[in-house]
């Protein structure tokens, strides 16, 4: 059964959609604050997220940057605000639909089952695409411009990370962690001389940029 984590503050809306959602067959766990809704996403597994703009402690722009921050589960924001460039904003922030108040019930399930959908099938694809590269995840292989990428096996898992997660800065101590599975001392070097590596052999079949330097913070994929 799919998991549902509704994050709203007004009690009657939070138990209105948490009845109908139950009641198409979905679980729901309801929170009614920022802060319970990000401890919530952390401590469990949802498949999609309900989020409220306006919350107590933490916003919900607060929250869902936060989240894309480790996930990409669906997140529809449901708020009163009706302005176009806030819509904007939040879509460009990661939330992958947008309601506004009030809202027809039969609306919300249909858009839950449409981004359910969407995000299960981006789950079960074997590739990933972005400008002129392409990663088979089962023949963990990386083409770019339909030639084989060359790399050394912590190179691929770096690139890998890199696609797998598009928004997210990675810090050195996030890159050496994750990739190495040590704690990061500092050195700084390897995780330079992996980075120089990569731009170098993505360089010889392209000039597009794909890894980019986030002074201060790290590294992420280029936009």
């Amino acid at each position: 059964m799919e998991r549902i984590l509704i994050i709203e503050d007004e009690k009657d809306v939070n138990q209105l959609l948490a009845q109908t959602l139950q009641d198409s067959g979905y679980e729901t766990v309801s929170v009614w604050n920022g802060m319970d809704g990000l401890q919530a996403l952390k401590q469990e597994h949802f498949d999609l997220v309900l989020l409220d703009l306006m919350l107590p402690y933490k916003s919900g722009d607060e929250v869902l940057r936060e989240l894309r921050k480790e996930s990409d589960i669906p997140v529809i924001v449901i708020s009163a605000k009706d302005m176009v460039g806030t819509k904007i904003d939040l879509l460009t922030l990661g939330a992958d639909d947008y309601i506004t108040k009030p809202f027809d019930l039969g609306e919300v399930t249909a858009r839950i089952v449409s981004n359910l959908r969407r995000y299960h099938k981006k789950e079960t694809t074997k590739q990933i695409t972005y400008k002129e590269l392409v990663l088979d995840t089962e023949a963990k292989t990386i083409t770019i411009n339909e030639t084989d990428l060359e790399l050394t096996s912590t190179e691929y898992l770096m690139l890998e990370l890199f696609l797998q997660f598009p928004n997210k800065v990675f810090s050195k101590s996030n890159l050496y962690e994750t990739i190495w599975g040590y704690e990061y001392l500092g050195d700084d070097n390897v995780i330079k001389t992996h980075i120089s590596n990569l731009r170098n052999k993505i360089k010889k079949h392209s000039e597009v940029e794909y890894i980019e330097t986030v002074w201060g913070l790290g590294y992420r994929l280029a936009k």
